[in-house]
């Protein structure tokens, strides 16, 4: 086969729940898959981060701290350190590796983790409302970025908890903050319908990729490769564009998304998929390039707020608002 051919993509396989548990007593507001694929964090409206087996659900440690509801989580790089905002008005920063390494008893001597020590080594103060969003800059594990009701985009230097830019960024609440892979910019989304990116050094405002007032704009973040922006509107759909002309280039629609501030994901280790949580109680699976709907995963009984995609395995986390509250893993069949 030459190299400009590419292979036909392989039938689609469906993904089947595995496994499902509730390790938070209110809805549970996002779950992220470490980026070693050793831990599944979840956060939740009880105010508790629950770090999880990404294979069992079984609950290794909780980490305890924020005064209110935890909106968002996000991972550093390296899976030693997790960020979480809370309507609390603060950011935490919390050190897995002891977690970590008391995965492997015996290794070293390691012991398994105190599932209830306090783990939080910074907390980053300075939003004046709900903080919604935070980010790692996948480049450095000292560097934060934070979106909230205060309207600003926050970036944080984790190392002296000091916040080093306070960027009046939209009109109505930030509803998610992203850095592109190599940490040089941020893309926001927001209530007042707008999308912007921003220069992560100097805080000035590079594009609005989207300058609509309705609908509100509810989450976006960069594709892996970081050539293009997922947008989720409050107008059931979601849209890929390409940042650099400001094109939009697919639409993926079917799921409900008229409320909420669900977080979706790309899944990319078998095949090229869009996820998404929806207001129908279901996980949307879509296809890439075709647009088309691959798969509707039924379970939840309630809204499901956000996905993760496993970042080696063909492997699905999800959680559902308080009528639910339950994790759920969903595994492609081999």
């Amino acid at each position: 086969m030459s190299q400009q051919q590419q292979a036909p993509a392989p039938p689609y396989r469906p993904y089947r729940q595995v496994r499902a548990a509730t390790p938070h007593s209110r809805a549970v507001s996002c779950v992220r898959f470490s980026p070693c694929g050793r831990l599944l964090a979840t956060a939740s409206l009880d105010g508790t981060v629950a770090l999880l087996s990404p294979s069992s659900l079984a609950a290794i440690a909780t980490l305890r701290g924020h005064a209110d509801g935890v909106s968002d989580i996000s991972w550093s790089t390296d899976s030693f350190y997790l960020c979480s905002a809370s309507d609390d008005r603060t950011l935490r920063i919390w050190d897995v590796r002891p977690v970590l390494a008391g995965l492997n008893p015996g290794s070293g001597g390691a012991q398994p983790a105190d599932p209830n020590a306090d783990r939080c080594i910074r907390v980053l103060k300075g939003h004046t409302n709900f903080v919604f969003s935070a980010n790692f800059n996948p480049q450095t594990n000292s560097t934060v970025a934070s979106g909230g009701f205060d309207c600003t985009v926050r970036i944080w230097d984790v190392k002296s908890g000091r916040c080093v830019r306070a960027i009046d960024a939209h009109s109505e609440p930030v509803t998610s903050v992203h850095f592109i892979r190599d940490g040089s910019i941020i893309v926001s989304g927001s209530h007042d319908g707008t999308c912007k990116i921003w220069d992560a050094g100097t805080g000035s405002c590079l594009k609005t990729v989207i300058d609509e007032k309705k609908p509100a704009v509810s989450f976006s973040m960069f594709s892996p490769n970081g050539k293009f922006i997922l947008v989720a509107a409050l107008d059931d759909t979601l849209k890929l564009c390409n940042f650099a002309s400001g094109k939009f280039l697919k639409m993926y629609s079917g799921h409900v998304n008229r409320k909420y501030c669900l977080q979706s994901a790309f899944s990319v280790t078998n095949g090229k998929y869009i996820v998404s949580g929806s207001e129908d109680n279901c996980v949307y699976i879509w296809d890439l390039q075709g647009k088309n709907i691959l798969q509707k995963l039924e379970g939840h009984t309630d809204t499901v707020i956000s996905v993760s995609c496993h970042p080696t395995e063909n492997k699905i986390a999800s959680g559902g608002l308080d009528n639910d509250r339950t994790v759920r893993l969903w595994l492609q069949d081999g």
